[in-house]
């Protein structure tokens, strides 16, 4: 399987922008190689189009999400089942992440390394409001892949090997931020009561 995923990512590769993407795109709803590995090898060889490469992942990501969420409203559980075979249990995981986070479950799995491809598709059979999906991930993608962007341009060769811990850090900072702002709401709403 993994001579496979280096040879999808060798075609890519060899397309250069298009192949970016392309990969960007598909990885959305199918099970292709991340595009990081290519938005980073390109970010690497041509540092000043790096800003350019993330517009280029996150619009092709965005849309091939809202692919992943047709494919989830039309074809259902029997879609998912099919495409992510023995995943029963993550299916049940994101439907309860939809039902505590709503559109930041999406945003959340489109920012980090969590499967967005699942979160596409079951963003449809869960009838999640179309605009919302996109905006969340529109604002995932492009944090996720802009940042990979501008810390190799800024960093180049010598951060390259901790960029998922950079990812991480940022993700528990979004995080903590959304929980104290949860809280400080909270807290708000009872004092008003």
């Amino acid at each position: 399987m993994h001579e496979i995923l280096v040879k999808i990512n060798d075609i890519f590769q060899s397309l250069g922008v298009q192949g970016l993407a392309l990969n960007s795109f598909i990885e959305s709803f199918f099970l292709v190689p991340p595009p990081d590995i290519l938005l980073i090898s390109m970010d690497l060889a041509k540092p000043e189009k790096s800003i350019y490469y993330a517009t280029i992942c996150t619009i092709a990501s965005a849309l091939g999400g809202a692919v992943g969420y047709l494919i989830g409203f039309w074809g259902g559980r029997p879609v998912f089942n099919f495409l992510f075979r023995n995943k029963h249990e993550q299916f049940e995981q994101v439907e309860k992440l939809y039902g505590q986070y709503g559109s930041f479950a999406v945003f959340f799995s489109a920012f980090t390394p969590i499967p967005y491809k699942i979160f596409t598709i079951a963003s449809g059979i869960l009838n999640m409001n179309f605009w919302k999906f996109m905006l969340a991930s529109f604002l995932g993608r492009g944090l996720r892949f802009f940042l990979v962007s501008i810390v190799l341009m800024l960093f180049g060769e010598t951060i390259k090997h901790y960029i998922e811990w950079v990812i991480l850090g940022v993700t528990v900072l979004i995080i903590l931020f959304f929980v104290v702002l949860y809280k400080k709401r909270h807290m708000f709403k009872n004092n008003n009561n």
